[in-house]
């Protein structure tokens, strides 16, 4: 189903353990508006998207989320590998290594472990895509917020990076929205649907 190059989709080579960043940067691993997520809503809503180009563009960003949650994995297992018990304590990240020791797992900056609550598949073409929209810019925000908190080049690059996929993917799914209205009747439009409604488009 697919070929899989044993390389990143970007570069990861952080020099410099950061227990402190591994935290903050987490949450687009397990986060309400990570990358896991992302991934998963996207290849869900696929399997009831009507129109073809849109199922494949939903597929397609799906399986490059999860690319983006393979670097994001890379970049917390760089940030916290060989740590002392020293930089554990100092950094707070204690809480996180007595249940995980430096083992990667899917969990937010708050603590919260990834549910399937923070994905949406409605099986409507308009409310998927709004929905989509929505979370390519929360994620984008929530990049906005690590690159506040984070001062070491060697992450600020591959989260820039990262950032701007999520622009390019909120452009693509407003060129999706677009497709997906022009292609409805617009007698199934918000106001009424005629698979339910008889008097739908009678004046």
């Amino acid at each position: 189903m697919f070929t899989y190059e044993k390389k990143l989709q970007y570069p990861i080579n952080i020099k410099n353990p950061d227990p402190r960043a591994a935290q903050i940067i987490i949450s687009q691993y397990g986060g309400p508006d990570g990358e896991m997520s992302a991934a998963l809503r996207y290849l869900s809503q696929r399997y009831s998207m009507p129109y073809s180009a849109l199922k494949g563009l939903l597929t397609d960003i799906g399986v490059e989320e999860l690319g983006h949650f393979e670097m994001i994995g890379t970049m917390v297992y760089q940030l916290t590998r060989n740590l002392t018990p020293e930089q554990i304590k100092a950094s707070g990240f204690d809480t996180y290594f007595v249940d995980h020791t430096a083992g990667v797992y899917p969990v937010a900056a708050s603590g919260t472990p990834w549910t399937a609550a923070y994905i949406q598949s409605k099986g409507d073409v308009i409310t998927d895509l709004h929905e989509n929209l929505a979370a390519e810019q929360k994620a984008r925000t929530t990049y906005d917020n690590i690159l506040r908190l984070v001062d070491d080049p060697d992450i600020i690059d591959p989260i820039r990076f990262l950032r701007q996929r999520e622009i390019v993917h909120y452009q693509r799914f407003g060129e999706a929205l677009r497709i997906a209205t022009d292609k409805l009747n617009s007698k199934n439009f918000y106001a009424c649907n005629p698979s339910f409604d008889k008097n739908c488009g009678k004046k």
